[in-house]
């Protein structure tokens, strides 16, 4: 198809351009709160005690860093594949082969662990519906939705979103109604000073009552909740006015983390003592019995299931943008870079959840702990993205610092130091998975992960060697205005 121009509201890739910036600030939202949140952390409590919100804001920096990194990349050039297609640029083809096909089989696997939990909790209202059917349904509602305009998936995201954030700030609000007028049964026990007064026995008490132990430990399960707040990057190019919305999108983070992440954690330990909350129930389920709020469980089970449901959605997204650029790329099928009359590349959402099926077949045979390793190896793969967008911030600094290519007009602050820094920081929690017996699969099925993608790079490259990922030269972006394109990549379209 020939490539459409600005004025048709469209981007060079001939997707619309159309998210608004009411739609980027909640998908920002929804990207950084995820079930991890609402079920994790109390196994996070579990381990660390009230020191889970000194992690969870130290990963948040961290988080943040990767996000200012990703952007800097997103001004230089918008552009679907996000970083994908800067690793291809930046890196080399290897790069962007391994993380581009990567992070679309990450995603495959999230939106089947994804479908398999929505059945789980509908079966909380409804235990006489199969869990394949409800499954079935939601990935089938899911791809219907990312077939219409755009525009569509982002107001989705929006309410998806917006439900979680009432959730966080009712419990919010509520929980600091308990602590300061003593309101309901755990009124009389609430408190700040449980965050650092209690003395459990078998522990050493106070903030830290595990030590630095249980800080480290909780560190892999905190970042594993910040999973998929690099998705914003994937709805870069089909932004309306992203110059300015997606600066102020990463810039909010911080925020979204204290008040989120932070505020929650405080408000959840100061009502309950962090000893009585279990790791295997969501914190936040047990928090809103506490305040007598109705129906609490009912409650939450709805918020985790569009959290869900959100993630999934995310995922076919992405990974559809994803595989059209892996098309025009030449190393998937040539049809899958084409759209539809909404400017959807429909191919690429049919084909991603046509692969996600297969989660509704081994929904049925597949035991719950099999899905848990799927997702430790999903959250290994999430370093691996995270560690290339840093590596890939590095290497577009060290080009620019040579006069090959602008800079970008929105920069990762002291990069030279944050930027190794994070990869640090990343190296580290591979080494504390080694030592989790739930996360070590994943070490376990890295050689095979990483055999299968460095060896469909080179059989690519063997029985395809002139495609555009291979020849490409170096883009050289003369303009760096939103939607700007190099020569380069005009020569080949």
């Amino acid at each position: 198809m020939a490539t459409p121009t600005k004025s048709e509201g469209l981007t060079e890739d001939g997707l619309a351009l159309g998210l608004t910036a009411r739609h980027i600030k909640m998908i920002a939202v929804g990207g950084s709160i995820g079930v991890g949140l609402f079920l994790g952390s109390g196994k996070g409590i579990s381990v660390a005690g009230p020191s889970l919100v000194l992690v969870y804001a130290v990963v948040g920096a961290f988080i943040f860093i990767i996000m200012r990194a990703l952007g800097e990349l997103l001004m230089y050039r918008p552009v679907s594949g996000s970083f994908a297609e800067y690793a291809r640029e930046f890196l080399g083809p290897a790069y962007g082969f391994i993380t581009g096909w990567g992070y679309w089989i990450t995603w495959t696997l999230i939106g089947m662990t994804e479908i398999t939990a929505a059945g789980i909790f509908v079966n909380f209202w409804f235990p006489e519906i199969p869990q394949w059917v409800t499954a079935l349904v939601a990935l089938v509602a899911l791809v219907l939705l990312n077939l219409l305009k755009v525009g569509a998936f982002g107001e989705a995201e929006f309410w998806f979103a917006s439900i979680k954030v009432i959730a966080i700030v009712g419990l919010i609000l509520g929980g600091l109604a308990v602590i300061i007028f003593g309101i309901g049964p755990a009124g009389e026990h609430a408190s700040f000073s449980n965050l650092w007064n209690l003395n459990v026995e078998g522990t050493q008490g106070g903030f830290a009552p595990f030590g630095i132990v249980g800080i480290l430990f909780a560190i892999q399960i905190a970042v594993f909740s910040y999973q998929g707040a690099e998705l914003l990057g994937m709805t870069a190019s089909e932004t309306q006015n992203r110059r300015k919305v997606i600066p102020k999108a990463i810039n909010s983070v911080p925020f979204r983390i204290v008040l989120f992440y932070v505020g929650s954690l405080v408000i959840l330990m100061s009502v309950i003592e962090w000893n009585k909350f279990s790791g295997n129930q969501s914190p936040f389920v047990q928090a809103l019995e506490q305040i007598g709020i109705p129906a609490a469980a009912g409650l939450m089970n709805f918020v985790v299931l569009t959290s869900a449901l959100s993630s999934c959605s995310s995922g076919l997204f992405s990974n559809a943008r994803l595989l059209k650029r892996l098309a025009t790329d030449g190393v998937a099928p040539k049809l899958f870079d084409s759209t539809n009359r909404h400017h959807v590349p429909a191919a690429a959402v049919l084909a991603s959840g046509g692969f996600m099926l297969l989660g509704v077949l081994l929904n049925a045979v597949v035991p719950e702990q099999a899905f848990q390793y799927l997702l430790a190896v999903c959250s290994l793969a999430a370093l691996w993205t995270w560690g290339v967008i840093v590596a890939t911030q590095m290497a577009y600094r060290r080009k620019v610092a040579k006069g090959l290519v602008p800079a970008s007009d929105f920069k990762l602050p002291a990069a030279k130091i944050l930027a190794p820094a994070v990869l640090v920081f990343l190296a580290g929690v591979v080494v504390l998975m080694a030592f989790d017996e739930g996360s070590r699969i994943a070490l376990y099925a890295l050689p095979f992960w990483a055999a299968a993608l460095i060896g469909g790079y080179y059989l690519s490259k063997k029985f395809n060697p002139r495609h555009a990922l291979f020849e490409r030269p170096v883009v050289n972006t003369i303009e760096t205005g939103a939607g700007s394109e190099s020569a380069s990549e005009k020569a080949i379209r």
